[in-house]
């Protein structure tokens, strides 16, 4: 069995994280911090580049 990272056994990775602390910071809702996350680097990139 391969060993893992400590955020990859949590089940949570950098771009679902990165995607969360963004969306927290402009919208301030749980609801579309879980959303965003759920599509996570799809998020991070359209906020990249639209925002």
């Amino acid at each position: 069995m391969a060993h893992g990272s400590t955020a990859a056994k949590a089940g949570i990775g950098f771009g679902t994280a990165l995607a969360i602390t963004i969306s927290w910071s402009v919208n301030k809702s749980i609801l579309w911090a879980i959303i965003h996350g759920i599509f996570s680097w799809f998020y991070v990139i359209y906020f990249a580049l639209f925002k």
